[in-house]
């Protein structure tokens, strides 16, 4: 009779899609109480991995949501040990905060990196593949590494194309993937205050893209620029964009 193998506990009981796994040894990790991640300090997600000798990149996004504007994925790897001051969901902080914190996370990780996916990868891959395309991008421009763990925030993404632990509200319960998170919503601003020189009228500046009352009328005023999500508006501003 043969014995069925024993599979891996990984950290927090994460979610796993069925991957090929990596080609180096996969250790049977300590199983962490999702509830209990904050009580042992910041990095208790990485510590986990930090002691079987592999580098945890934490990858989150900005812009799913907004009207207009790419959706930005960073990808950020956290020296071992060293948590970086006042990282926590990017949602949760100022701009003024979250610019600091920026600066520290950039000063005090081993790598960040950022990737985009237009309007019109959005629009023709739709909102979750085009979020799949950032990441790998940010991913694609850390320096390669095979005692490397990702871990994203929210639900597992089979269009990720690569192995990963994904973690309901890790934004807020993984070090790593906070730091993802301000990286990914500082360098979006960045990109929508410039688009918004560019087209004036529509409030990027504050707005950075997102449906507010004075981004929807603009959009009855001057109709959709090519930086807007057709999918996102309808059918009738797609057909006002193709007849300009």
């Amino acid at each position: 009779m043969r014995r069925r193998r024993r599979k891996a506990e990984f950290p927090v009981g994460a979610a796993r899609p069925d991957y090929p796994r990596p080609d180096y040894p996969q250790p049977d990790f300590p199983k962490l109480d999702y509830s209990k991640l904050g009580e042992s300090g910041p990095v208790s997600f990485e510590r986990a991995f930090w002691r079987y000798g592999l580098e945890v990149v934490g990858i989150d996004e900005a812009g799913r949501g907004p009207l207009a504007g790419p959706v930005v994925a960073a990808a950020v790897v956290l020296k071992e040990g060293a948590p970086v001051d006042g990282a926590r969901d990017s949602k949760e902080m100022t701009r003024e905060e979250r610019k600091e914190c920026h600066e520290g996370i950039l000063a005090r990780s081993s790598f960040a990196a950022a990737g985009a996916a237009s309007a019109k990868e959005i629009d023709r891959y739709d909102i979750v593949g085009a979020t799949a395309k950032a990441m790998r991008r940010a991913l694609q421009r850390l320096p390669r590494s095979e005692r490397r763990h990702v871990v994203i925030d929210g639900l597992p993404m089979r269009r990720l194309g690569v192995p990963h632990d994904a973690v309901v509200k890790g934004d807020a319960l993984v070090h790593s993937i906070s730091c993802a998170s301000v990286v990914a919503k500082v360098t979006r601003d960045k990109l929508m205050r410039r688009l918004a020189r560019r087209y004036p009228g529509y409030g990027w500046r504050s707005n950075v893209g997102y449906g507010t009352r004075e981004h929807k009328a603009a959009l009855e005023r001057l109709g959709p620029t090519p930086h807007h999500r057709l999918t996102f508006l309808g059918l009738q501003h797609e057909i006002e964009l193709r007849k300009r």
